[in-house]
């Protein structure tokens, strides 16, 4: 089964979801825009209308979509517009791209949900759209935390997001 989330920097993204039993895959990728085969470059111009997202391949008998869905909401903030930290654009909006009605009817009826509760201070902007085409994203994207350990956005952006994740499945 496949999931799509944007969630900001699909750097941060793909961290989280690769420390999961149950995950195949994550590849990071562009999607929701309406440029064929765009390259990064193109993408982080804001023009293209994707999203910078990850591609999630699972084994629905070991990890359900609810709970993607729920670490996905939980590791960024759904409320910030075309923003995520000092990433900024609508390359990093909050975005499901569902796959299935059944994605499109679990991730409304959370987002209902965490609204019902105020779960956040501000309204929850995350966008909720069909899957479109997935353009994968170039080679030196993939794995990008764990092949560049000592970039300074990894050790300032990624690495305590992912300590802070970790922690959470600890203490679950």
């Amino acid at each position: 089964m496949k999931a799509t989330f944007g969630g900001g920097c699909f750097w941060c993204t793909e961290v989280i979801f690769q420390q999961l039993d149950g995950v195949n895959s994550v590849l990071p990728g562009y999607m929701g825009g309406h440029k064929d085969n765009p390259t990064y470059k193109e993408v982080c111009t804001g023009e293209t209308g994707h999203a910078e997202v990850v591609q999630i391949d699972y084994d629905p008998d070991k990890l359900s979509y609810k709970k993607l869905l729920g670490i996905f909401f939980k590791t960024h903030d759904p409320t910030t517009l075309n923003r995520q930290g000092n990433d900024i654009g609508t390359q990093y909006r909050s975005a499901v791209f569902y796959h299935s009605p059944e994605q499109k009817f679990d991730t409304e009826t959370l987002i209902n949900k965490l609204t019902e509760e105020n779960v956040y201070d501000k309204p929850i902007v995350t966008e909720v759209t069909e899957a479109t085409t997935f353009y994968e994203a170039e080679d030196y994207h993939h794995d990008y935390f764990n092949n560049n350990p000592g970039n300074p956005y990894c050790s300032a952006v990624i690495q305590p997001k992912l300590q802070k994740f970790l922690k959470s499945l600890e203490n679950a």
